[in-house]
This record gives structure tokens, C-alpha cells and sequence, in this order.
């Protein structure tokens, strides 16, 4: 399990009308995402050492029978802890995760698989929100999240493609510099690396989204209003803000801001977007890169990330094979 101890505490929360997630609150959906695995079956569960002790504490004291593992190492305290745990899960030999934490969260676990080459790509995902913008994570309930991860991490589970998904996943390039993002790319002008603030529509100039949809928030949602595009759909959509049709769309929770599209585009997978400074490049949220004038980011899509378990498929799947439910009952009687 993978918990972002940050996430769902940052400032945005004083500039919108966001929930705080506590620390407590995870060691909540730890204990109980770890309920749902032991019960599946698993032997080992994995956990990193924190400041915070959250997922550790969270298990100190559970009576499972699966085999607690707290691994340790000199934190960073920012997304490089997160990078660095999913490195030590899979040298161990974990390729079940459970992630707490939003779509930077989860854009740090894909970002750190990607260096890992071909090792990674059996390895099989369940992002639970605790974040601010939560587009890729879902709101599932951690006990049946971690019985999904349990029946898959025991073998359980048939390669049907209904109960997967890979990722999609914007690959970026800027110079010798490369990174990824898992919704969106925003380039942004007069903004500055680090800003945690909302985005000032007024500053949005292109966006490259994974995902257009009316039910999220965030640059999301613009492109969603105008043109759905889907998880599941082998394509992105690239919106040029400006001059054209204006709307409200929420930027954050509980934030509707009025926004200017010039128009939407469907961009097929390996098609690459050029993004031109100057301006500040913006994956998934975090306004990371400074492009110059002279500089530029290349930016192309394709379905490579790790593999998305779907909760509710998964569950309808289990009972209709009898794995879990009054048949499978019957029959170990």
C-alpha cells in the first residue's frame, strides 16, 4: 500500500471549498483496505515507513493473518518518497498495489514504473482518493478495494480485459527532461513553478487532457463540457483556450470559475502536442516545469501505464464464478 501522508492537506483548500483528509481518517482506510486483503487470502502485506506512521500504526496492532512488512528509508518528504516505495515494493516482489492519494499521487507511482521498464508491466492498480482533484483515483470503500487487491495478489483473478484496464499516459519531453502525467497537461501563462493556488483561467492557454468529463472537477471538467472523452476511449482531447465560447466550469471543489475556449480536438495515441513557453507546464495539478521562450515540450499519449483494476467489475466477476457468495459457500460446506 502506498500512502501519500500530504495528500488532501494542501493550500488549495484555504482558496476553494475542498475536505481536509486527517491522518487518522487513512489509518482508517489502511486498516480496513488491509481487512479486505487478509480476507482474501494474502500473505504478505507491504507498507513504507513514514514521518507520520500512518500506514504502520494503522497495522501495528490488527490481528491478520498476513505478514505485516514495514519497509524503511530517509524520506524526502515529497513525491520521491512515493517514487521510491513503489522501487522497494517490487523489488520485493509486490505487483498488487493499493494507493492513497490523488492524481499527483498516482502520477509519481506511473512516473516511477516508468523507469522500471518491462518489470512493471504485470503490475496491477487500485487508487483510492484521499487527494484535492481527484479525476484518476476512485471513491470506492476500502474494505471491497482491498479484497479486489487480495483476490488478485492470490492469483484469483482471470486476464479478462472487463475486469483491467491500462492506464493512459501522457508522456512528456522537454529537452533531455522527461515526464509524465496521468489527466492533464496545462501550460500556463504568467504563473510560476510551485504554485499551489487554483488555476487563474485567465492564465489557462492549451490543455491536453487523458480525460474530458462533465462529472469532474479541475481542467477536466472544461474539456468535458465540451467533448467527452473517457478512460476507456484510445484518445485525448486538446483544448485551446481563448477568444470563442465561454461557460463556468469547477475548477476545484466547491470553485466555478468562468472560462474562454477557442476550440477541442480529438489527438489520437502517438500524435505529439506541442506545448510552447513561455510559461509554466502544469501535469495533473503541479506546476513543475518552467518553459522559457525558446523552449518547448513535446507531448504524446498512449495507453502504457500499469494495469487499472475495476472494484465493481471485479466483484460482480468474483460472485458469478463463485468465489465469493452464497455459491461459493454451498460448495466448501
Amino acid at each position: 500500500m502506498i500512502v501519500n501522508p500530504m495528500s488532501g492537506r494542501d493550500v488549495r483548500r484555504l482558496a476553494a471549498r475542498a475536505s481536509n483528509m486527517t491522518h487518522e481518517a487513512k489509518r482508517d482506510l489502511v486498516a480496513r483496505a488491509a481487512v479486505g486483503a487478509d480476507t482474501a487470502g494474502v500473505t504478505d502485506i507491504y507498507v513504507m515507513q513514514e514521518p507520520f506512521r500512518i500506514a504502520s500504526a494503522a497495522l501495528e496492532h490488527m490481528d491478520l493473518d498476513a505478514r505485516v512488512h514495514v519497509l524503511t528509508h530517509q524520506p524526502s518528504n515529497d513525491a520521491g518518497d512515493t517514487e521510491t516505495a513503489v522501487v522497494r515494493y517490487l523489488q520485493a516482489g509486490c505487483r498488487t498495489l493499493i494507493s492513497l492519494g490523488g492524481d499527483g499521487t498516482n502520477r509519481a507511482l506511473v512516473r516511477a514504473l516508468m523507469g522500471l521498464g518491462e518489470a512493471a508491466n504485470d503490475v496491477h492498480l487500485i487508487a483510492l482518493s484521499t487527494g484535492t482533484n481527484n479525476v484518476f483515483p476512485v471513491l470506492v470503500e476500502p474494505t471491497i478495494a482491498g479484497l479486489v487487491a487480495g483476490y488478485h495478489a492470490t492469483g484469483r483473478l482471470a486476464e479478462a480485459e472487463e475486469l483491467r484496464q491500462r492506464v493512459k499516459v501522457l508522456h512528456v519531453r522537454i529537452g533531455k527532461v522527461r515526464d509524465v502525467g496521468l489527466i492533464d497537461a496545462v501550460l500556463l501563462r504568467g504563473d510560476h513553478v510551485g504554485n499551489l493556488l487554483p488555476f487563474d483561467p485567465q492564465r489557462l492557454a492549451r490543455l491536453l487532457l487523458t480525460r474530458a468529463d462533465p462529472s469532474a472537477i479541475g481542467t477536466s471538467s472544461i474539456g468535458g463540457l465540451l467533448e467527452v472523452v473517457s478512460a476507456a476511449d484510445d484518445e485525448g482531447l486538446l483544448v485551446e483556450m481563448g477568444a470563442g465560447m465561454r461557460f463556468k466550469a469547477p475548477l476545484s471543489p466547491g470553485l466555478f470559475r468562468e472560462v474562454e475556449v477557442q476550440s477541442a480536438t480529438r489527438i489520437g495515441f502517438g500524435v505529439s502536442v506541442r506545448f510552447q513557453g513561455p510559461g509554466v507546464l502544469a501535469l495533473d495539478g503541479d506546476r513543475d516545469h518552467k518553459l522559457g521562450e525558446d523552449m518547448h515540450a513535446s507531448i504524446t499519449l498512449a495507453r502504457d501505464g500499469p494495469w487499472l483494476l475495476n472494484v465493481e467489475r471485479v466483484m460482480r466477476w468474483a460472485v458469478a464464478q463463485g468465489i465469493i457468495g452464497i455459491r461459493h459457500s454451498v460448495a466448501t460446506q
